[in-house]
């Protein structure tokens, strides 16, 4: 659930899809660095072990402190194997590096992995069976994207979706935070809205927004096996279009002390109760 009731249609939402979305403020900026777009840089003990089980044919070069000479010894193995460099660095080096102090003593520079179209997404997806999804809309911060994609790797969700114009991106941040769950969860990018809410509906999803109040108590609704569940953005709230166009809006009750949860805290309840009946219960 958001942080805030769903927007109030303005100007510009005289019809019920707006397509277009101004991206959220920027995050703040990792560390500047000369790489090419193409590629991405991690950090992070099980995000990097991770994109390396996933995928070590993208891996361009390894920074690492000493310490983790023991624990990184395969992929070390696999750099000199591969004539990929490697580098043991002082841990100021990694601050730098990344941008951050939070690094666990390994950077990987790896090839980017480019998002999914919806479609492709789609296919990925067990047919007529069970399937979690996720749409994010407008929501920025990075460590809430990593603790997402943390609890959608374990419960399962087959995919998260994000508009087109979100600056949303899996950053080196990001895929820290989600200690090797960014490589289990696909990402999908949308350019119209109207058009993926029909595209899912056709492959048997139903359309689940989640709103902070005055939706289905979430665990009194029995929950579709096939769902797309739809998250609004701290502060700003989800946008109307979605919670009108949704086929069910769904609610976390609580005691009230606090408006909501966030919407990392949401969507692991969310996931967690969709597990609890489909999975276990079904």
């Amino acid at each position: 659930m958001s942080d805030r009731r769903p927007r109030r249609p303005g100007p510009l939402a005289a019809s019920p899809w707006r397509e277009a979305r101004r991206p959220p403020a920027a995050a703040p900026a990792e560390a500047a660095s000369t790489r090419a777009p193409a590629e991405q840089r991690l950090y992070g003990l099980n995000a990097c072990l991770a994109a390396f089980a996933h995928r070590p044919e993208d891996l361009r070069k390894v920074y690492l402190l000493e310490s983790r000479i023991a624990a990184l010894k395969p992929i070390l193995a696999w750099c000199v194997g591969h004539r990929l460099g490697y580098r043991v660095v002082e841990a100021d080096d990694l601050d730098k590096l990344t941008g951050s102090r939070h690094h666990e003593g390994v950077c990987f520079d790896l090839r980017r992995r480019e998002p999914l179209a919806l479609d492709a997404l789609i296919a990925a997806q067990p047919a007529e069976r069970d399937s979690l999804l996720v749409w994010l809309d407008g929501v920025g911060n990075p460590h809430n994207l990593g603790a997402v994609l943390r609890s959608a790797a374990h419960f399962g969700v087959g995919g998260v979706i994000v508009p087109a114009a979100s600056a949303l991106d899996l950053s080196g941040a990001a895929a820290r935070v989600a200690e090797g769950g960014a490589e289990a969860v696909a990402l999908a990018r949308i350019d119209d809205a109207r058009a993926a809410f029909a595209a899912l509906r056709r492959a048997g999803y139903v359309i689940g927004a989640t709103v902070p109040r005055d939706g289905t108590p979430l665990y009194e609704a029995a929950l579709p096996r096939r769902l797309v569940l739809v998250f609004g953005a701290e502060g700003e709230g989800m946008d109307r279009a979605l919670v009108q166009a949704a086929d069910l809006c769904l609610t976390i009750p609580g005691s009230g002390a606090v408006e909501s949860l966030n919407i990392a805290a949401s969507a692991a309840v969310a996931f967690a109760e969709w597990w609890r009946q489909v999975r276990v219960g079904g």
